[in-house]
């Protein structure tokens, strides 16, 4: 059986609690730090005038040539590890450098009111089929 549909997070949204355990997600940020030995990487992104990291697993992804500073999406499954809180066990981790965060973001809030309409327009065509 195929993993659920990735929903895209914002990398402040991760560690926020409003992503359950095994959930699937894509997430981005800039890489500051990558650990091969433990197979874990940091990404990061700014948000409100703060710092935002999101730990993100890397031995599905491996190997894999690091580019700190470079933007990445990185597409898995959330889990609680000791020490760390919440992080990311990539399955996709793909260097989008370049890429214009202002317009991703926005794009992804796009998205998310395009399915909050749908899901409401769905919703309110099967009220009145309950109601027959």
């Amino acid at each position: 059986m195929l993993p659920a549909t990735a929903v895209f997070h914002f990398p402040w949204e991760v560690n926020s609690g409003s992503v359950q355990e095994g959930e699937s997600v894509r997430t981005f940020g800039r890489l500051v730090c990558y650990q091969p030995e433990e197979s874990k990487a940091t990404l990061s992104a700014q948000y409100a005038s703060k710092e935002h990291h999101v730990v993100v697993h890397t031995l599905f992804v491996e190997p894999f040539n690091p580019i700190i500073g470079a933007q990445y999406i990185v597409l898995g499954e959330t889990e609680n590890a000791e020490g760390v809180g919440v992080m990311v066990r990539a399955r996709v981790l793909n260097c989008v450098d370049g890429v214009n965060i202002a317009l991703l973001q926005k794009a992804i809030n796009e998205q998310r009111s395009f399915f909050r309409e749908r899901e409401c327009k769905q919703g309110g065509a099967a009220q009145p089929a309950d109601a027959i």
